[in-house]
């Protein structure tokens, strides 16, 4: 055991340092989309946190979802957030697979940049919908009689930028349609589903994505009408956005992958020019012949 170690230790280095020297080249090319793209997470977490200034609690709708499934309880709340840490977890290890795994059908940068790009699009319509009507929250703390139902006005803009982390994060309420939860979910379980290899977590990560969208409403975090909305939204906007965007070419196909995003039209120009001077080169070459 301790040869095969003092063997491959070396091997495992060089395949991390060859794989980090890539991911840096494509991060100082597309390091505007992954700021942006992390940026974004702020907005939405600081639009989720307005939100709740404007939170009414109120007598919990009538939904299907409540009368089917019976209420988990607040000691039981936490079953839903497992599996969404699971799941989120689980996604964040894929993606960096590569410095690590003999097989590198993609790359780490890329991969995020285009996750990013769904979660940014799904996200600015659920930060539209919230804001446009604010339910009554179903979710224990946002009850009536809940201390955490309702904030007062802040105090200054600090206590806004600086979303009240982590209460704020934990303790949301109003922003409910649709389910934040379930946007993270899809877009990691859809992503999975086009460039990962395994076809039983394709299957094992459906299976959970379901399970995980019960156990939300169970535990009365969100209404019914929150996760049916997030699954037609989020699977729409990925498939407009992948509509948009040029495919990724798997690694083992070709010396460099496709751009992530569409040539800008200098670079275009740029291309055609090169392209066409390479068919000259062999015309020419062929007429040699």
């Amino acid at each position: 055991m301790p040869v095969y170690v003092d063997r491959e230790a070396p091997k495992l280095w060089r395949r991390i340092y060859s794989e980090a020297t890539l991911e840096a080249s494509l991060l100082a090319e597309k390091w505007k989309l992954v700021l942006a793209g992390l940026v974004f997470q702020y907005i939405h977490g600081l639009a989720a946190h307005g939100v709740h200034y404007l939170h009414r609690p109120g007598p919990t709708l009538q939904d299907a979802g409540f009368f089917i499934l019976p209420a988990l309880g607040q000691d039981k709340a936490f079953f839903s957030e497992t599996v969404f840490v699971t799941i989120f977890g689980s996604f964040i290890l894929w993606t960096f697979h590569p410095f690590v795994s003999h097989s590198k059908k993609i790359c780490t940068v890329l991969i995020w940049c285009r996750v990013f790009v769904y979660l940014a699009a799904s996200q600015s319509l659920r930060i539209i919908t919230f804001f446009a009507t604010q339910l009554p929250g179903p979710n224990y703390h946002c009850r009536e009689g809940s201390k955490l139902a309702k904030i007062p006005p802040p105090k200054n803009v600090l206590e806004v930028l600086l979303i009240n982390f982590p209460d704020g994060v934990i303790y949301g309420c109003g922003d409910l349609i649709f389910s934040s939860h379930t946007i993270f979910t899809l877009v990691f379980v859809r992503t999975y589903q086009r460039y990962g290899t395994r076809r039983w977590i394709k299957h094992l990560a459906w299976l959970m994505a379901v399970i995980q969208s019960i156990l939300i409403i169970a535990s009365r975090k969100h209404y019914t009408v929150d996760i049916v909305v997030a699954w037609y939204t989020v699977n729409l906007v990925m498939f407009y956005v992948d509509s948009k965007l040029p495919e990724m070419v798997e690694r083992s196909s070709g010396p460099s992958p496709t751009p992530l995003l569409p040539l800008s039209t200098k670079d275009s120009k740029n291309k055609s020019k090169e392209d066409h001077q390479r068919l000259l080169n062999e015309n020419n070459v062929a007429d040699d012949h």
